[in-house]
């Protein structure tokens, strides 16, 4: 994965360059001197945000209900809660 930097002037005089450097990996497009933005291909950024699965997808993936899960109880007992 190549990381290539832009700055706000390059990317605008050459956003093609931009979208090209993209299928390689993350742009950095910087403003004053400090990154500012990433650019991203379609398919990286699907991948690091889950292709849009929810929670409900997730929790009904096909195999889940063989994996055993515990929950550690609470020691402490419940409080009524104080009001005043």
């Amino acid at each position: 994965m190549t990381i290539t930097t832009l700055t706000s002037r390059e990317l605008s005089q050459d956003v093609s360059r931009a979208k090209r450097a993209a299928k390689d990996g993350p742009v950095v497009i910087t403003d004053r001197g400090k990154p500012a933005h990433v650019l991203l291909s379609y398919e990286e950024y699907q991948r690091l945000t889950g292709n849009g699965r929810n929670i409900v997808a997730a929790l009904s993936m096909p195999g889940l209900s063989t994996i055993d899960v515990e929950f550690p109880r609470s020691r402490e007992l419940a409080r009524p809660a104080d009001f005043d």
